[in-house]
């Protein structure tokens, strides 16, 4: 049969192609643009739910670019649906911008894309203690001087006893970069308090000057 021949011969190019870039990642958004640069106003939209959904860290795949021209027209075919952009999440299509939108305002695509080894790693440590402060090296021997500087302040605030996360320590490098995403902040030391950004070294010393981080 002529099924029988396909499996013979196997998948076609572009089909493979297809499929491998469908499974790269948990989550795959095939988009107009890049996350940064969408370039339409649906893929914006669906970057927005994606992010306000808690999902910052996802792999995508920019339709309108040279190489990838057979991948925008076969796509269409493989998944039976007809326009950009398509979300997929273990290899499943999730749907197009109306469905992430409506399943991003009813909770469920934070439940669909769960969360990302990455993102889990970072509220973990952020969570890990009460007062967690991400900087260059450790209390006793700071590598920066903003690190430094938030060190005298809690010091100097009367909190000696807190958490610290090394982020040029080699287990850390993908917390360093994926921290700047979760945190919107682009530069360390970042102190958090009960789960919460409080701010870098600036911030954190007009806390300490005014007595608001004694508080």
């Amino acid at each position: 049969s002529s099924g029988e021949l396909k499996d013979t011969l196997g998948k076609d190019p572009l089909t493979a192609k297809i499929e491998s870039l469908i499974h790269g990642d948990k989550v795959v958004l095939f988009m107009k643009g890049v996350p940064d640069a969408p370039r339409c106003g649906f893929s914006r939209r669906v970057i927005e739910a994606l992010n306000g959904a808690g999902c910052s860290s996802f792999a995508h795949v920019d339709i309108l670019a040279e190489d990838m021209q057979d991948v925008r027209e076969g796509l269409k075919s493989y998944s039976s649906w007809p326009t950009y952009p398509q979300l997929y999440v273990d290899g499943e299509l999730v749907g197009g911008c109306d469905i992430i939108e409506e399943m991003a305002s009813s909770g469920e695509l934070k439940d669909t894309l769960g969360k990302d080894p990455l993102t889990a790693k970072i509220e973990s440590l952020i969570h890990g203690d009460k007062v967690v402060l991400f900087m260059k090296g450790v209390p006793d021997a700071p590598r920066c001087g903003f690190s430094r500087r938030v060190i005298e302040a809690l010091n100097g605030a009367g909190c000696s006893s807190f958490a610290h996360v090394d982020i040029l320590a080699e287990d850390m490098q993908d917390v360093r970069e994926g921290l700047k995403s979760y945190s919107s902040w682009p530069t360390y030391p970042q102190l958090y308090v009960d789960g919460e950004l409080v701010g870098g070294c600036d911030i954190i010393e007009e806390m300490a000057s005014s007595g608001e981080l004694k508080d």
